[in-house]
């Protein structure tokens, strides 16, 4: 089984996902992990090379073949497309979406990477949002509000990195009862 974990920054698909990977054991390979090594290799901020992939599609193209590629039975993979990308392809995958609102998500965000000035911040990641939706419909004719492909939608506002973690393998054994 593969499992992908998407959701917008700061909804927890991290934290999820190296839960998941410790209770089950899995392989977990992070999107947002090899895009920050990318961003360093080229030593850019975040933000910055953000920038230059809305203007270099090789760089989004070249993670996301990665992502694919190292995806086998037993690998969890977490990011925000991976879901799209195993819906196109021809691998099998039971897909999550995490969702929770900005203003929590801003929180997260800030607690996690000591950051007072929470307005600048949700400046910052409304504009990466937005840049990212841009590339992925430029990129791949993927529309990243379209949550309709996932298998199963979870609030991580309302449910703790265990209950959501729970809340997976269930629904990864209701899946796999059904074929």
């Amino acid at each position: 089984m593969i499992i992908t974990v998407s959701g917008l920054p700061g909804s927890g698909t991290t934290t999820a996902a190296r839960l998941l990977a410790q209770k089950t054991g899995m392989d977990m390979i992070s999107s947002g992990e090899v895009f920050r090594k990318m961003a360093e290799e080229r030593k850019m901020s975040l933000e910055d090379f953000g920038d230059l992939a809305e203007k270099n599609e090789e760089i989004d193209k070249k993670l996301d073949r990665s992502m694919i590629e190292r995806a086998k039975k037993g690998t969890i993979l977490e990011g925000r497309l991976t879901g799209h990308l195993l819906n196109n392809s021809e691998k099998e995958a039971y897909k999550i979406w995490l969702r929770a609102p900005l203003d929590v998500r801003i929180n997260r965000i800030a607690d996690r990477e000591e950051i007072k000035d929470k307005d600048a911040l949700k400046k910052r990641v409304v504009k990466r949002e937005k840049s990212e939706r841009k590339r992925y419909q430029q990129y791949y004719d993927i529309d990243l509000t379209d949550i309709s492909i996932y298998d199963n939608i979870i609030d991580s506002e309302k449910n703790s990195p265990e209950e959501i973690v729970e809340m997976i393998i269930e629904g990864v054994r209701d899946e796999t009862c059904q074929e």
